[in-house]
């Protein structure tokens, strides 16, 4: 017997699904995130950015495509083998600085997953992507790591970060939700100041962040 709900199964929500489906099927060569979040980066990238991203994919060449630097960490072997074929059809495999780092399944904070990013210097990143797994914790990791004015992009927030007004997607988290653990209430307070762009497509919502600058 299923445990899983359906309440959500609106008759708005099937036509969200299925506007994301097709929009998924006519542009396959764009990131999974929403498409208005696409289209705020796909304006404010410039070709001298340098930037990292947890969960590889169609982010990935997208963004290798535009951008002068980017560092793809990925956790799943199988997925990872696939991406770096993609990336060498396209001849961009070379252009990538791309981590296969498995224990970020572990959920913990000091795994490598995470911690690939201490290596990177302060105020370095134009822009970071947090797509993958142990999200709480690679949301507050890369925080000092971008640059002012720099823009962190948290696929799927509506899962973790409540709002005082619900968004419409499943899953979405208000006031009495809570935070989905202690680092995202942790990260919330330290980004509290910063700018956010919350997009929705009625299915999940991408948040785009601008950093202030003022010190962490």
């Amino acid at each position: 017997m299923f445990n899983k709900s359906f309440r959500h199964w609106t008759a708005q929500y099937i036509i969200n699904r299925l506007q994301v489906m097709l929009y998924k099927h006519t542009h396959p060569d764009l990131p999974w995130l929403c498409k208005d979040a696409v289209r705020i980066l796909d304006s404010w990238l410039k070709p001298t950015d340098r930037g990292l991203e947890w969960g590889s994919g169609r982010s990935t060449i997208w963004f290798a495509m535009r951008v002068d630097h980017l560092v793809s960490i990925e956790h799943d072997p199988k997925w990872a083998e696939t991406v770096k074929k993609k990336l060498n059809d396209r001849n961009l495999i070379n252009s990538i600085d791309y981590h296969l780092l498995p224990d970020g399944t572990e959920g913990k904070s000091d795994c490598n997953y995470v911690n690939f990013i201490q290596d990177i210097n302060p105020n370095s990143l134009d822009f970071c992507l947090v797509d993958g797994v142990c999200r709480d914790h690679c949301a507050l990791a890369c925080l000092d790591k971008l640059k002012p004015g720099g823009i962190l992009i948290i696929d799927n927030i509506e899962e973790y970060v409540p709002r005082d007004r619900k968004s419409c997607s499943p899953n979405s988290r208000g006031v009495e939700d809570g935070f989905a653990s202690k680092v995202w209430e942790e990260w919330a307070k330290i980004t509290s100041n910063w700018r956010c762009i919350w997009n929705t497509n009625g299915v999940w919502d991408t948040a785009l962040l601008i950093k202030g600058h003022h010190r962490i």
